[in-house]
């Protein structure tokens, strides 16, 4: 294989594929669920192998060089390709599965524990959870359904609320009733604070200073803790005793109702914010969209109405 035909590694190739349709190594990072800096050594990395600058900063941020924008094009496409093949390849022999994209957070903490009553109600039906986000996974084929965080403004999608986001704190039951109990907010300030770090694109997660601000604790200092950039690993943390951590009920349903995590205090930080299942226009009267819409949203109702 030539030179100029051999291709680079596929995930350097992935990582400026995202940079070039986001102009951001942020977003790009929060699309593809690593750090910044992971995507930003990506696309150096292939900047090095096809040995031309690729993308650069400018008075407003990111732009494409020459090299770039000849072929983020055609990376598009490819990768909606790539998507398609595995796709019918895991369709393959008649076989075809109902894909639902979600966030890695959304899919480990709710649905992965209701997916299977989904599948015993419709047992013709084979189901795919793909927690790998991907913004145009509707429109390249890759996904029947999304499962995404926002504020209900979704172009072009018919769009279906399953919870709202009021955030509150939640920690173990053995730290909430240890040597420092949790009796009041300002207790707070003995135990380590569970950070969530996540920066999502278009939106604002409460931080600990405006839950404490409304909790009208402002002596706990929410500047130091423990940071994280999924808000599974800081449940997993929570759970383990390691600090207290600001979650919702979307996520932290199930936890909550098997005992493992407990809420110690009843102020709430409200959100515009909410998850929302998204599907095509075209496809809302399909018979397994509608079957999968009607369920998700009956489970929500069911999480939503279990006590704390």
């Amino acid at each position: 294989m030539s030179h100029l035909n051999r291709l680079p590694p596929l995930s350097a190739l992935r990582a400026f594929e995202a940079v070039a349709r986001h102009l951001s190594f942020a977003r790009a990072a929060e699309e593809l669920h690593v750090t910044k800096a992971a995507v930003a050594q990506q696309v150096r990395a292939l900047e090095q192998d096809v040995g031309a600058r690729l993308v650069e900063r400018n008075g407003r941020g990111l732009a494409l060089t020459e090299s770039g924008a000849a072929g983020a094009g055609a990376l598009a496409e490819g990768f909606a390709m790539l998507a398609k093949a595995a796709r019918a390849m895991r369709e393959g022999k008649g076989r075809r599965f109902l894909v639902i994209n979600s966030t890695p957070s959304f899919a480990a903490t709710w649905l992965v524990g209701r997916i299977g009553k989904f599948k015993a109600r419709h047992p013709e039906t084979d189901v795919l959870i793909d927690a790998n986000p991907v913004d145009d996974a509707l429109e390249s084929g890759a996904a029947d359904a999304l499962i995404r965080w926002g504020a209900g403004e979704f172009a072009g999608l018919a769009a279906t609320l399953l919870f709202k986001e009021d955030v509150f704190p939640v920690c173990a039951p053995e730290l909430a009733a240890g040597a420092n109990p949790l009796r009041s907010p300002e207790d707070l300030s003995r135990h380590t604070l569970l950070h969530l770090d996540w920066n999502p694109m278009h939106a604002s997660w409460p931080t600990w200073s405006e839950w404490l601000n409304a909790a009208n604790a402002r002596s706990v200092d929410a500047r130091h803790g423990v940071f994280f950039n999924n808000m599974a690993m800081t449940l997993r943390a929570a759970a383990q005793g390691q600090g207290v951590a600001l979650t919702s009920f979307a996520i932290a349903a199930d936890e909550l109702a098997a005992g493992r995590l407990v809420a110690p205090f009843s102020t709430s930080v409200s959100t515009p914010f909410g998850y929302y299942f998204l599907c095509r226009r075209d496809e809302v009267h399909s018979p397994r969209i509608k079957a999968l819409r009607e369920f998700l949203t009956q489970e929500a109702a069911l999480s939503a109405a279990e006590p704390a």
